[in-house]
């Protein structure tokens, strides 16, 4: 029998009897990040990372919450349990799970670049791993982080120099914080919008440093003019948005990459930022975990499980309710047109890491907004 089969609740572990980031209420949840659509509140037990409780508390309330280290081990009904790092937001893990001789790992969402407000991706070798595929078209291929904080930084300053406040629109738990750790805080004050603070402080009692950073209500117009403000999506054309007349507005988020995507949120820029690991990084850590099984979750579902049975693995997928819930299907159509039009293969494309600096240069395109945690 499967370690793992998809129930109309969730991911379902039959040997321990417990779920894997449900979506309905269950007796027992193991919970990979604090990500809406994979930690859900109504759960009877919750089991999540040390590094992410604080996190998960701020957004679910008082909940009845095991903490556990990365890599502890614990025995549930007999199925061994360990959390590894995702490298996608703060306590974000991969769940092993081992019985009888047998592992599966199921990633959650998961980025392979280094992030300093998280712990780093772990590869964790598996004989079946459960993977995301948010950005699973070769079309899909991120500059480094510190590139696109360096170019965050020149658009806040240009700003700053004409007197405009910078307004960034991004994902309030985990883009938000990496965004605060990565910009050059000399350039001005930085301010933050009240969906956004509660989750730095959570971040700060975790002990990742970020610069000091102030809500709304406490600057003035005279700041603001230097200021960058950092916003979640539902603000964008807010009644919030009047107290700043004169401002530059971006949106920081892998859908970025998309042509067309900045253009129909009427923003003056965006930057190509995403917590999900692009084509090459979900390649790179299948590859990695050494599975000859691989069963795909959300996200672009299809290409991908076409790929790995090119590639002589077991590929299928589980119908789940993770994702970004707010992506159009004109999004998701752009992004394969963009993908053949730019002559990828799905099967030879990025066989070599090398391809992946060559291909970010052949296919540069714009920048969209993502709905839920890019």
């Amino acid at each position: 029998m499967d370690l793992v089969i998809a129930r109309p609740e969730g991911l379902y572990c039959p040997s321990g009897d417990f779920y894997i980031d449900p979506w309905r209420p269950v007796e027992r949840a193991v919970i990979t990040h604090a990500h809406a659509d994979h930690a859900r509140w109504g759960h009877r037990h919750y089991l999540a990372t040390r590094d992410g409780a604080g996190v998960l508390r701020a957004r679910l309330g008082d909940i009845d919450l095991q903490a556990l280290p990365y890599g502890e081990t614990i025995d549930v009904n007999g199925v061994r349990i360990s959390l590894h790092p995702a490298g996608h937001v703060l306590g974000s893990a991969q769940v092993r799970i081992e019985s009888r001789g047998e592992v599966w790992v199921a990633s959650g969402d998961y980025k392979v670049e280094p992030d300093p407000t998280c712990a780093a991706f772990e590869a964790v070798r598996c004989d079946t791993f459960i993977t995301e595929s948010t950005f699973g078209l070769p079309i899909y291929r991120w500059q480094s982080g510190g590139e696109i904080m360096a170019e965050i930084d020149a658009w806040w300053r240009a700003n700053a120099e004409l007197g405009r406040t910078s307004i960034l629109f991004c994902y309030a738990f985990g883009k938000a914080q990496r965004i605060l750790a990565g910009v050059d805080q000399a350039i001005g004050p930085i301010f933050c919008h009240g969906a956004i603070e509660p989750l730095n402080r959570a971040y700060r009692a975790a002990g990742v440093r970020l610069p000091e950073t102030r809500a709304v209500p406490d600057g003035n117009a005279a700041e603001f003019k230097r200021a960058l403000l950092l916003a979640p999506p539902s603000a964008q054309g807010s009644p919030w948005m009047k107290r700043f007349p004169v401002y530059s507005d971006a949106f920081a988020s892998g859908w970025m990459r998309l042509r067309g995507a900045r253009r129909r949120r009427a923003l003056d820029r965006g930057f190509v930022l995403s917590d999900h690991a692009d084509w090459p990084g979900l390649q790179l850590a299948i590859d990695a975990s050494g599975a000859q099984r691989v069963i795909v979750t959300h996200g672009q579902v299809a290409p991908m499980v076409r790929w790995l049975e090119e590639k002589s693995l077991r590929a299928s997928a589980f119908e789940t309710e993770y994702g970004d819930e707010e992506l159009s299907a004109a999004a998701h159509d752009e992004a394969v047109a963009a993908s053949l039009a730019s002559a990828e293969d799905v099967a030879s494309a990025d066989s070599s890491a090398s391809a992946k600096a060559k291909s970010s240069a052949d296919t540069a395109t714009d920048d969209s907004g993502k709905p839920a945690s890019s």
